[in-house]
């Protein structure tokens, strides 16, 4: 049965949003003074420090609330874009197009790098769904093991790729690939944070279809709806948020598969709230791990590093804490 919406929820949500906006204060104006009256100071907080934040939101709202859609569409807790394959293709694209760039001397390369992900991510999406339908049917099993052949041919290809790579570029590949926060500008940023904004709100309207998955294929078509199309839709939702994502800050490990995992763990299962507070959790992660960057004396510490590091055992309590509740 599926938890109806409480006034919990309503706090949860405010103490999400209320916490993102302290960690946003935090990172914005730590260190400048109050009026920003010097020219550099301000150079400092548009340049840098305000595309870095938006680039947090954006990849933690955007990796969050695909794992969320993909773990409700194939019945798995454990789903995540990078489990399934669709990171992988976003990031096979995007490094060939860094290498190839590197190589050719292309200019405005950061700008490209979004379509290149998009198709990564759309065609491993592809090729996923097709591998799953010639597997009986679109199910969770099917759609994983599809995702796991698509994520080790991507990482064979990425491999070689790092062969055949000189030194810098494999600097440079290598840094990518574990994920940062600090190489997008506001002119990208500008034009990506709308898509990903659009696609969030798309996905919080789709949480009542989204419940009625919970309760069965045969459920679902009963309530009215054409399941099949609701999947690919989904899907493709889940692809574009992923090679946003991957063409803004790279590879980021665990901030799709740790948040939806958490909420769900301690909020219950209602998508109406497990989506918005997806966006606001994995956007409030992000930003904890830009204010730990910080501890490192300015040195840029990959990103993956530091989710992985504070994911990991988070996602063993809460493992833990689902042995207890059953037993």
């Amino acid at each position: 049965m599926i938890p109806s919406y409480r006034s919990s929820h309503i706090t949860w949500l405010a103490c999400l949003s209320l916490s993102l906006f302290l960690c946003c204060s935090i990172v914005l104006f730590d260190g400048l003074s109050a009026p920003f009256s010097s020219s550099v100071e301000q150079q400092i907080l548009i340049q840098i420090r305000l595309p870095m934040v938006l680039t947090a939101i954006a990849v933690g709202a955007a990796l969050s609330v695909s794992s969320a859609l993909l773990q409700v569409l194939l019945r798995n807790p454990l789903a995540d874009p990078g489990i399934i394959g669709i990171s992988s293709g976003a990031s096979l694209f995007a490094a060939i197009y860094l290498l190839a760039g590197g190589v050719w001397g292309w200019t405005g390369m950061q700008y490209g790098l979004p379509l290149f992900c998009f198709a990564g991510a759309m065609l491993s999406t592809l090729l996923i769904y097709m591998l799953a339908r010639r597997l009986v049917s679109l199910n969770g099993s099917s759609v994983i093991l599809a995702g796991i052949g698509i994520s080790t041919i991507a990482g064979a290809i990425i491999a070689w790729l790092y062969f055949f790579s000189d030194a810098q570029a494999l600097r440079n590949l290598t840094f990518w690939l574990m994920g940062s926060l600090m190489q997008t500008d506001l002119a990208l940023i500008s034009m990506t944070l709308p898509v990903i904004l659009l696609l969030v709100g798309y996905s919080i309207r789709q949480a009542k279809p989204l419940n009625w998955l919970y309760f069965g294929h045969k459920t679902a078509l009963l309530a009215g709806l054409d399941v099949s199309r609701f999947n690919r839709h989904i899907l493709l939702c889940s692809a574009l948020l992923v090679g946003i994502a991957v063409s803004l800050a790279g590879s980021i490990a665990f901030v799709g598969l740790l948040v939806p995992h958490l909420l769900r763990n301690f909020c219950g299962h209602d998508n109406r709230f497990i989506l918005p507070a997806s966006a606001l959790g994995g956007a409030l992660l992000l930003m904890l791990v830009l204010i730990l960057s910080k501890s490192f004396g300015g040195v840029a510490v990959p990103v993956s590093m530091l989710t992985a590091s504070l994911g990991g055992p988070v996602f063993l309590y809460s493992l833990s804490r689902i042995g207890r509740l059953s037993q």
